[in-house]
């Protein structure tokens, strides 16, 4: 399997010092309908917390660190917002990706700021041949999507187009006290150009996707507009056989407007970046950026931006059964100023089916434009800071079956939260406590993960199993919306004519700010027949227990549910 996001180039994933899983083409390709939380919970690594179901605010926690120190990415242009730090999960379109990169541990010195527990990253098709298609799917709760798209490729240039809708009636979000529907509903479409030839490459790739969603707001009904815009300019050169030069400018606009408020949260994320790789030697290359990103926020109580530069250096050697990779970063950030990250990693091939890997590595998290300057605010923050250990094997088993353990260790510094500086013993009435973000907090997270695939013919069977256990180091207190353990298993039949498959997700008990959230499990199947070349039948039932199981604890007896059972069928055609 080829991985880009580990190293910034393509690699092959048994070479990488580090824990890295894809979600697969076939997975992605199973249902248009199936939103973007539901995908990434597929790997027992990710906790994805949503208070609801189809468009509800969402969290993810990697390895358990927090939402906002998991970095995401789309072909390299940063999603995380510059107002949360978080990406908005529940908003991004899937229909046009080749598969998601999870890369697990600190990314900071190849990527900056966010990336304490990881990367996710969407890698987006690029044709290969010339065709179009339409997708068409329906199910329960109202619930339609409907895709069209055109491909061409010729002698190195390509092109292409993609336009998708989707509208749902919603369901409940709360277990009692509300059982209104919630919809959600959203359009889009994206478009690519690009030439690649053997010493040279570019693109331009643009998406734009935006919609509706309705939502709880501490118990009142509300309602909000979402658009988000992706542009990403992208060329490289190959000027010898052993160097090449990548340079990419990008902007990513996040916006929210709320319909039943006078509220609004626009967000904006610039890039130029340019590196270039040198092989000095058949084992060797050495790899040196930069990358210059501006963030800019506006809502009703920030108009604020800030500047960062990053400068970093990657050196890799892979000969003899080893391959390592050794990087450091220097961030110069207009409010923070200086900080360094480094990181190591080796990866050794003890015997023909034996492979281990250590890796340490540094990490940081910028405050964010919230930190700095909305409720609480203090423009004196210090980025969180990271250390994370891990040592991790893989092995080949006989009859195809291949599994990986891994043990790992993050302790994170300096997290910043909001604590009283002053009239700390207000009423509330005629005297109010102020509350100042600050960096007070430290937070440890440790674990590890088993893994196990087998594969023979058309059948398969993956699986995943990530014990996490995470502590605040001020409090001696559990963290909040992190369970301890996560279990994935999919197992199925897949040919060029037909698959049938089914995947379990279950998660042990998790802390909240007043009640633990239970545990769950849920089952979803796949189905589909290629009639023949033209036509394809598919059908999908998410949840097939209609398990709405307890997200987010709300108030007393009240939970936040997700959206239950999905049940739906849909048609391709494609030429």
């Amino acid at each position: 399997t080829i991985v880009v996001t580990a190293t910034r180039s393509e690699e092959k994933i048994e070479n990488v010092p580090a824990r890295i899983a894809i979600i697969e083409p076939a997975v992605l390709e199973q249902s248009p309908i199936k939103a973007l939380p539901d995908l990434l919970q597929t790997d027992p690594s990710i906790n994805v917390v949503q208070s609801g179901g189809y468009g509800q605010q969402t969290s993810l926690f990697l390895r358990g660190t927090n939402s906002n120190q998991a970095l995401v990415l789309r072909d390299g242009v940063r999603l995380n917002t510059a107002t949360t730090g978080a990406a908005s999960i529940p908003f991004l379109d899937t229909t046009d990706l080749k598969q998601i990169e999870i890369l697990k541990g600190p990314a900071s010195v190849l990527y900056g700021t966010d990336a304490i527990g990881g990367v996710v990253q969407f890698v987006t098709k690029t044709p290969e041949k010339t065709g179009a298609f339409v997708s068409g799917e329906m199910g329960e709760n109202q619930t339609y999507k409907s895709l069209v798209g055109a491909d061409l490729a010729e002698d190195g240039i390509y092109a292409q187009i993609r336009g998708q809708i989707l509208e749902t009636d919603g369901t409940p979000v709360f277990n009692m006290n509300d059982s209104r529907d919630y919809s959600y509903d959203q359009k889009g479409y994206s478009a690519k150009f690009g030439v690649e030839k053997e010493r040279y490459a570019a693109s331009l790739d643009y998406s734009q996707n935006s919609g509706n969603g309705q939502y709880s707001d501490w118990g009142v009904f509300s309602s909000q507009n979402f658009k988000n815009e992706i542009v990403n300019l992208k060329g490289q050169i190959h000027p010898t056989e052993t160097t090449a030069i990548h340079a990419r400018l990008s902007q990513f606009k996040d916006d929210l407007n709320q319909v039943t408020s006078n509220s609004f949260v626009h967000s904006t994320t610039q890039e130029a970046e340019i590196y270039g790789k040198w092989n000095f030697s058949p084992t060797q290359n050495v790899l040196l950026g930069l990358t210059q990103r501006n963030t800019d926020a506006k809502t009703q109580a920030i108009d604020e931006d800030i500047n960062s530069t990053g400068y970093y250096i990657q050196h890799q050697y892979q000969n003899h059964g080893f391959s390592t990779q050794l990087g450091l970063r220097v961030e110069d950030n207009e409010k923070f100023g200086t900080h360094t990250v480094a990181q190591g990693g080796i990866r050794y091939q003890l015997l023909p089916n034996t492979s281990i890997y250590t890796n340490i590595g540094s990490a940081f998290k910028a405050p964010t434009l919230n930190d700095m300057y909305a409720f609480g605010g203090n423009d004196q923050l210090k980025p969180e800071e990271s250390i994370s250990y891990e040592l991790g094997i893989d092995q080949k088993l006989p009859f195809n079956i291949l599994v990986g353990a891994s043990a790992f260790h993050t302790e994170v510094d300096h997290l910043i939260n909001s604590t009283c500086i002053s009239t700390c013993d207000g009423d509330w009435v005629n005297t109010f406590p102020v509350y100042q973000n600050q960096n007070i907090d430290e937070a440890k997270m440790t674990g590890g993960e088993l893994t196990a695939q087998w594969k023979k013919d058309q059948f398969f069977i993956n699986a995943g199993y990530t014990y996490v256990k995470t502590e605040d180091s001020k409090q001696n207190t559990e963290l909040l919306r992190r369970p301890r353990q996560s279990l994935t298993l999919s197992t199925g039949l897949q040919n060029a004519d037909y698959g049938l498959s089914a995947a379990l997700v279950a998660k042990s008990k998790a802390k909240d700010f007043a009640r633990d959230i239970p545990g769950y499990a849920r089952v979803d199947l796949n189905a589909y027949w290629n009639i023949n070349p033209t036509v394809k039948l598919f059908t999908n039932i998410e949840n097939v227990g209609d398990v709405k199981y307890k997200t987010v604890h709300s108030a007393g007896d009240q939970y936040y549910v997700n959206g239950g059972r999905l049940a739906s069928a849909g048609v391709t055609f494609k030429y």
